[in-house]
């Protein structure tokens, strides 16, 4: 029998869904993004002896992590609250296209386009070295539409700056970005304040309130409730599936 109250469970559930994430992924996820695809085996390991049972995540980087601990791991979709946060803010989101700043993002895409019943388009890049774009390619048509870039996640900016600029060269009416994870570090704030943004949205996975006092494009996307439902659903046995498609009310 637990010597603990659900309430300090649940407690113990949102530090572990909310500290791990990022104190115990995010080495993995930045890597990740930099091209760097190894993954230390040694991982694994990161959970045993706590007293967590089940770690909660949102928007992988590489879905191969969850394979990387001795605990159960779920992992969460930040495309539901993404969809609300369009249909509630662009007013012309019938008239959109979504994009992705790069081929790897087309699945994440298409599904958003998709439940949106809109176009979508991709830019092609070719990369020199980490965070430093060469050439880009846009396959899809924005003319005379807003475009939407959508990713899991921005560290330098470089890549989602130059793919604003490529969208408006290719007379996109206005563009927003829209990210899970905004890292921002960096010249990252810098390049938003100068680039062709309307807004830069991303969650709360990682706090943004210092980055906002600098940068009055980031506008922020509230997913403590999709988590506490996450944590409310795992604490009671019952499936989280609902969420991959819900934002709770």
């Amino acid at each position: 029998m637990s010597n603990h109250s659900p309430e300090i469970d649940a407690r113990r559930s949102l530090w572990a869904c909310l500290t791990l994430k990022w104190a115990g992924l995010r080495w993995h996820l930045v890597d990740l993004l930099r091209g760097r695809t190894r993954i230390r085996v040694d991982n694994r390991h990161q959970a045993h002896g706590t007293s967590f049972n089940h770690i909660i995540t949102m928007d992988l980087h590489a879905s191969q992590i969850q394979g990387f601990f001795d605990i159960p791991v779920d992992n969460l979709y930040a495309e539901p609250a993404v969809l609300k946060w369009i249909k509630e803010n662009i007013n012309e989101w019938k008239n959109c296209t979504i994009v992705s700043p790069d081929a790897g993002g087309a699945k994440r895409v298409t599904s958003i386009a998709d439940r949106l019943n809109v176009d979508f388009a991709l830019i092609h890049k070719e990369r020199k070295k980490a965070n430093e774009v060469d050439r880009m390619v846009l396959v899809g048509d924005v003319k005379d539409r807003v475009a939407i870039l959508v990713d899991d996640m921005a560290d330098t900016c470089g890549t989602v700056c130059h793919a604003a600029d490529k969208l408006v060269s290719a007379e996109a009416t206005k563009v927003y970005a829209i990210l899970t994870h905004g890292i921002f570090s960096g010249p990252a704030i810098s390049r938003i304040n100068n680039a062709n943004f309307e807004a830069v949205v991303v969650t709360n996975t990682i706090p943004q309130e210092d980055k906002i006092k600098h940068c009055n494009k980031i506008q922020v996307i509230d997913i403590s409730m999709i988590l506490a439902e996450a944590i409310r659903r795992t604490h009671n046995g019952e499936s989280v599936s609902y969420l991959f498609s819900h934002v709770p009310l």
